[in-house]
């Protein structure tokens, strides 16, 4: 009886438009709602999806990008209403789940193979 009833609210938290197919090594820009007094305007942060954790309505995505020499990281809930569209720019090719080892890595080693 509980586990239906959570089901059911799960589903009702999620989104009702569809996301693109995310995978490991993406590129993507993320565009989310920015409210500012009462002005919403969209930005778009841009990286590398680094990790893929949770499931459901509790989906996040971690995306990377080096802005500035320096390495910035963003979490996202998939199914947030700030999260206005993701875009897909490119694929890149991974073998692992999560690409954590690029924390480390600089410039050009710090990016994802693109696949065909």
């Amino acid at each position: 009886m509980k586990h239906r009833l959570l089901e059911k609210i799960d589903v009702e938290q999620r989104r009702k438009d569809d996301l693109p197919e995310l995978r490991i090594g993406d590129n993507v820009a993320v565009h989310v709602r920015i409210k500012e007094g009462d002005k919403e305007r969209l930005q778009a942060f841009r990286g590398t999806i680094i990790a893929r954790d949770g499931g459901g309505s509790t989906e996040t995505i971690t995306v990377r990008r080096i802005s500035f020499g320096y390495g910035v990281e963003r979490v996202f809930p998939l199914h947030s209403p700030s999260i206005a569209r993701i875009e897909v720019e490119g694929h890149g090719r991974a073998r692992r789940a999560k690409l954590y080892y690029l924390r480390q890595r600089k410039g050009k080693a710090a990016r994802v193979e693109a696949s065909e």
